[in-house]
């Protein structure tokens, strides 16, 4: 049995994947209409994902040491100090979907060299 993405609830056919694309992204269910609206938006919102896997959590946290030796070796830490977790997986998250984003675009310009 599915589970409802948003509720929990035994989920009942609706179903969202963004882009209509399951190879890139994950496909969601939901128990009504209401859990996919609210899930389709959030996913829209935040490409594709309505909630980080426990990987994709983990993989963020462990980034966090490796743009802090870049920020040192750059002389830039001093000006992250006071940055909380949450501020950092920000900025490591928009650097992710940045890339992601360009590699997608050029990919489907056929701007990939061969």
């Amino acid at each position: 049995m599915r589970t409802c993405a948003i509720c929990g609830r035994e989920a009942r056919g609706f179903h969202y994947t963004h882009q209509l694309r399951p190879d890139r992204y994950p496909t969601f269910a939901f128990c009504s209409m209401r859990c996919l609206d609210t899930g389709g938006a959030i996913a829209r919102r935040n490409k594709g994902m309505i909630d980080k896997t426990d990987m994709e959590k983990r993989a963020i946290k462990e980034a966090r040491q490796f743009l802090a030796e870049v920020l040192t070796e750059l002389g830039l830490m001093a000006s992250f100090h006071d940055c909380s977790a949450a501020e950092i997986d920000r900025i490591i998250e928009a650097c992710i979907d940045g890339f992601q984003d360009a590699m997608q675009r050029q990919t489907l310009n056929d701007d990939v060299p061969f």
